[in-house]
């Protein structure tokens, strides 16, 4: 019966002169629906398809004109991670304990019983290469999780949403949108994606738009040629024709002037690049990463973005939560910057203390990841200790003045509820009492998630 382990097929090589012997081994292996049988009489030919890894191999040890150890030496070298069952005709003990020391799983003489016996081993080694794929896929699977781990830390449910996306980004080849507040860490969820992508032995290539000249930025892009134009003294290779193979990541995607965006959208149509100067143009295979602070389609709306080019960037949309709107992954990635930041200067490791983390989780973090990297790196210098104390922590307190941005009635209230909530320690009676509401507001607010609540922890 076949083994319930085995859900992907088993291949066979049989390697075996004698005709009827061959067919008889073939015959029986292949009973077995799963496994896929190939029978060769020849040496030359079957040393020729070793190229095609199969899974095991009965050998026929005295094979006319061929010695049997250097067959099972070519074998061992061209696929070692086949298992080797050797059939000899010969009931010789030193020479059965000679080829599983030279690497043959196992040793059969040719009788009566070679049927059930090469049955059974088969069965075991079966068993072996589904242990095998198992944890392989385990062990792909841990390497994953930890990869994500390692680099965007935070258990909060906002996040946790992130993280699904990148596993499905990850697993596609689909063009990425990144959108979120400047600091929430564009880029860095853009590499991870790379590092996890099937394009991840091959670059990612950042370019961010906002820093670029918009008369620079076509060349910085797309090359240009020997004397393409003044000052071209030498041939410039365009960041798409660098991440060939690869990722190229357009941060700011937003800032591009409106007339470079058209050739941007040819070239991701047509997946071809001209350099400036050049008469041929170029196929590029580039997964494009944009990334992006603003809202794109009112960008589109007042006609400062192309709309189609808009859909063809968009493909699947990851939003990145501001840090304001995570909870506790402050606290965490804190400690994570500080145990990176004091393994990287070689110096003893150092904590947040209780009243430390309360300064920080009362900061707005307008900068986000940002803002608090530089926050707890500075405090990690100004430390004597092994401890971050709040004095160590330094916050730019200073806020934009009343009504300086354009925003909604609903969202200058929640604005307002929320520095009540930040002042008075997020005491809902409290706050609901200075500001002449009813508490029930507060509430719906935060279940609404227009305020947040943060621990007293």
């Amino acid at each position: 019966m076949p083994s319930p382990l085995n859900t992907l097929k088993t291949k066979i090589f049989v390697l075996e002169d004698d005709l009827w012997y061959s067919q008889f081994l073939s015959y029986h292996l292949s009973l077995d629906t799963t496994h896929e049988v190939r029978a060769f009489s020849s040496a030359n030919e079957f040393l020729h398809s070793l190229s095609e890894a199969p899974d095991i191999i009965t050998l026929d040890y005295h094979l006319p004109g061929f010695d049997g150890e250097m067959i099972l030496s070519r074998i061992l070298e061209a696929s070692p991670n086949t298992y080797i069952i050797v059939i000899s005709g010969q009931e010789d003990i030193s020479k059965a304990v000679n080829t599983i020391k030279q690497g043959a799983y196992d040793y059969i003489v040719k009788s009566e019983e070679t049927k059930e016996r090469l049955w059974s081993i088969v069965e075991k080694i079966k068993q072996h290469i589904a242990l095998k794929r198992e944890i392989e896929a385990l062990r792909k699977e841990v390497n994953q999780n930890l990869s994500i781990g390692n680099e965007i830390v935070g258990s909060s449910e906002p996040i946790q949403k992130v993280l699904k996306l990148i596993q499905k980004a990850a697993s596609d080849d689909i063009n990425l949108m990144i959108t979120g507040e400047t600091g929430t860490g564009k880029e860095f969820t853009a590499r991870a994606i790379h590092r996890r992508s099937s394009r991840a032995k091959k670059p990612f290539v950042a370019v961010n738009i906002s820093a670029i000249p918009s008369e620079l930025l076509e060349s910085e892009l797309y090359g240009h040629e020997k004397g393409a134009f003044t000052g071209a003294t030498n041939l410039h290779i365009g960041k798409f024709e660098e991440a060939h193979g690869g990722t190229l990541f357009l941060d700011e995607i937003g800032e591009m002037d409106i007339h470079l965006q058209c050739k941007l959208l040819r070239i991701l149509q047509e997946r071809k690049v001209t350099r400036i100067g050049a008469n041929t143009s170029f196929t590029v295979d580039v997964r494009v990463v944009a990334a992006t602070n603003l809202n794109l389609l009112d960008e589109v709306r007042k006609g400062n973005f192309r709309e189609d080019l808009y859909y063809r960037l968009l493909g699947l949309q990851i939003h990145l939560p501001p840090l304001r709107e995570r909870g506790h992954d402050l606290l965490l990635i804190a400690q994570k910057v500080l145990q990176t930041y004091c393994q990287q200067r070689d110096i003893p490791a150092k904590s947040l203390t209780a009243n430390a983390q309360k300064k920080l989780l009362k900061h707005n973090f307008p900068g986000n990841i940002r803002e608090l990297k530089a926050v707890v790196e500075l405090a990690a210098v100004l430390s004597d200790t092994a401890y971050i104390t709040p004095e160590d922590i330094q916050l730019n307190e200073s806020q934009p003045a009343p009504f300086s941005e354009e925003k909604t009635l609903d969202e200058y209230i929640a604005d307002t509820v929320q520095k009540y909530l930040d002042k008075y320690n997020y005491n809902v009676l409290c706050v609901a009492d200075k500001l002449k509401i009813g508490k029930s507001t507060i509430y719906r607010m935060i279940r609404k998630k227009e305020v947040y609540m943060a621990s007293r922890k």
